[in-house]
């Protein structure tokens, strides 16, 4: 017998009509669901997210198809893909039925679906509608079974999964009614090549045939009602994410991570700032909480969260969906709460980790916009006083101009106003010139250019705060000022390269300071030592220790520099032993988003839980690069009871011991 089937058996080719009438239907559903939720999304401000199209189309595709950020996710991240490729194939298999039926045989006269080509579809068919079904499973147990902490369920999410059951369930039957009464009496040996329907066909064994074709036209019909209902209820339910997860793969940003928008303060237009309500976000902003799948992956990662404090980057999302469907009029920072917007240290794992591409950080960040610029405030007086301090001292500790560069007296270095010619200047911080520990660490940084030659300058008295932690806190004002401060200091100086010790300086520097006009190469030390090291210019004596390292939220998540400085540590003879959370996916020390200058009044410390972290390896020596984190574990130390038991270095002391010569 010939290798193939007849497409519509039992059904026949009149149901075609119809079937395409209720589709277009179905569809015309889905779009008009969509069409009505586009004045929600006009309630935001324009932001043009189609620059780019080409870039856009091809990172779409490849997020939609690779699951890439999907996968990252320990638990529930490849049940999820292995369904979504599951029910692709059957999709892709459901489309070529179409074409053959409509195209390939009416209008060609020709048959894919026969011979080697369609067993090789059955097969292929059966195992991706198993792998779907078995998957489903899996997640219906992890969400309804054994629920995630965080994760919230809803009865929509119960008829979510009992929809999806029987459209595959239904589909396992309508093929085993028809194996039932074709393959298994007349051609058993296509049979071997649809197992998962060969088990189906099984159930039918022993009706008459008559029975079997009622069965199959029932279930026939049955399956195509309970596809279209599922394309009806897209746009109206949690299953709209279908289709806008997919659709802010193409709409995220492609500036560098952590890209702010630079507010125009010369624009005499602007009567406020920052975001008090919905119409203050982008449409972007709205989008993201129907882009939303609620998987809690963004709360699971966030240092705050984690810690006790009312922050949950979910929810944000949720509630600015929700203003923007309900109360439009309604305060957005009273809806979200103050402590929740200042209790977010901007590390963007929540962000990093989304699978659905939202953008939580810049949000709390237009939050914090206009708390600080329309309303003066500011999460405790301390920070006021360390922001007032800044704007006349140039540095949070009030300290005098003068002792800025007190620290470098007596170390080869030279100052940018002496004129002298230099291979890099040494943007300091604040942290590295007025605090006594990150002294030293500058020290060291000095001492291992002197060893590889390197010329090194730096701007002294005349150098001011980079302005990151209080333009994270929401003062674009006060950070603008200093920048043009240091933009117009660097560039009368006609410098050609900039190193720093801080990575807050470093983004501020390489990435912010753009906008703004300064276009020198920025690098942070780590990867300055990588490259030097590579070219043998700086040579170390390696001495064996085991430590863990600490990838500093600014420097591993913003600028993915991960490996430069595992690559130094390596050279100077260290083995890291890797904490539970590393890399990209590492855990932040608390101080970021100018939280260092803030008391943490709610929850616990996250520093103390990293320290924790640290401790759990086995390893007596923490390794960070960042001076705001050396700050934090060394508190956290303290506090958390680790004292005597771990210590805390930065890289460039590590080095310095291990200097040749």
């Amino acid at each position: 017998m010939e290798t193939t089937r007849e497409i519509y058996w039992n059904i026949g080719h009149g149901v075609v009509l119809p079937m395409y009438v209720l589709s277009m239907a179905a569809l015309g559903v889905l779009v008009w669901g969509f069409w009505k939720r586009l004045p929600i999304y006009r309630q935001g401000k324009p932001l043009n997210r189609f620059d780019r199209y080409d870039e856009r189309v091809r990172r779409m595709i490849g997020e939609i198809l690779g699951q890439e950020k999907v996968a990252r996710v320990r638990a529930g991240g490849l049940p999820h893909n292995l369904f979504f490729w599951g029910f692709l194939i059957l999709f892709a298999g459901t489309l070529l039925v179409m074409a053959q039926a409509d195209f390939f045989t009416p209008v060609l006269g020709l048959n894919l679906l026969s011979g080697s080509f369609y067993r090789i579809f059955s097969l292929v068919l059966d195992l991706g509608g198993a792998l779907a079904l078995l998957m489903l499973g899996a997640l219906f147990f992890r969400r309804f079974v054994k629920q995630p902490a965080g994760l919230e369920t809803a009865n929509e999410d119960y008829v979510i999964h009992q929809l999806l059951f029987a459209i595959l369930l239904t589909g396992f039957l309508i093929e085993g009614a028809r194996m039932a009464a074709t393959e298994l009496p007349h051609n058993p040996a296509l049979a071997v090549y649809s197992p998962i329907g060969y088990l189906f066909a099984r159930l039918f064994t022993g009706f008459e045939e008559a029975s079997i074709l009622i069965a199959h036209k029932g279930l026939w019909w049955l399956h195509l009602a309970l596809v279209l209902g599922f394309i009806c209820a897209i746009p109206s339910s949690k299953l709209r994410h279908i289709v806008t997860t997919s659709l802010n793969a193409f709409f995220a940003p492609l500036e560098p991570k952590g890209a702010l928008a630079t507010i125009n303060l010369e624009d005499e237009s602007l009567e406020s700032f920052g975001a008090s309500s919905i119409r203050d976000l982008t449409w972007k902003d709205i989008f993201d909480a129907d882009a939303c799948t609620g998987c809690a992956r963004c709360q699971e990662r966030c240092p705050a969260h984690s810690t006790d404090k009312p922050l949950s980057p979910m929810k944000l999302i949720r509630q600015v969906g929700e203003l923007a469907q309900r109360s439009p009029d309604a305060g957005l920072i009273e809806t979200v709460g103050v402590d929740a917007i200042w209790s977010c240290t901007t590390c963007r794992a929540c962000q990093d980790i989304c699978p659905a591409n939202n953008e939580h950080v810049n949000k709390i960040l237009e939050l914090r916009r206009n708390l600080t610029l329309m309303e003066g405030a500011f999460p405790g007086e301390e920070v006021r006083g360390a922001v007032n301090n800044v704007e006349v001292n140039g540095n949070p500790f009030g300290l005098a101009f003068a002792a800025r560069g007190e620290w470098a007296e007596g170390l080869p270095v030279t100052l940018m106003e002496e004129g002298a010619e230099v291979d890099i200047l040494y943007f300091v911080g604040c942290y590295a010139s007025y605090d006594r520990r990150n002294r030293e660490v500058a020290r060291r940084f000095l001492r291992i250019c002197a060893a590889a030659g390197v010329r090194v300058g730096i701007l002294g008295k005349q150098e001011k705060c980079c302005g990151e932690p209080v333009r994270k806190l929401g003062n674009e004002y006060l950070y603008q000022m200093q920048a043009a401060e240091n933009i117009e200091l660097i560039k009368g100086y006609g410098v050609k390269r900039i190193v720093t010790t801080c990575p807050h300086c470093f983004n501020a520097l390489a990435r912010d300071y753009r906008d703004l006009g300064l276009e020198v190469p920025v690098q942070h030390y780590a990867s300055y030592l990588q490259e030097l090291i590579a070219a043998e210019r700086l040579r170390l004596k390696p001495e064996p220790f085991v430590a863990t390292y600490h990838d500093s939220c600014y420097l591993g998540r913003y600028m993915d520099l991960t490996e430069a400085p595992r690559s130094v540590i390596a050279a100077a003879g260290g083995r890291i032993q890797e904490m539970e959370r590393s890399g990209a996916d590492g855990f932040c020390c608390g101080a970021g988003g100018g939280r260092i200058l803030a008391e943490e009044k709610l929850g616990g410390k996250i520093s103390e839980k990293r320290v924790a972290m640290a401790r759990d390896t086995g390893a007596s020596l923490l390794i960070s690069n960042c001076p705001f984190c050396l700050t934090m574990f060394e508190d956290g130390i303290k506090t958390g009871g680790h004292e005597g038991t771990l210590r805390v270095r930065d890289l460039a002391e590590i080095v310095a011991e291990r200097l040749q010569g």
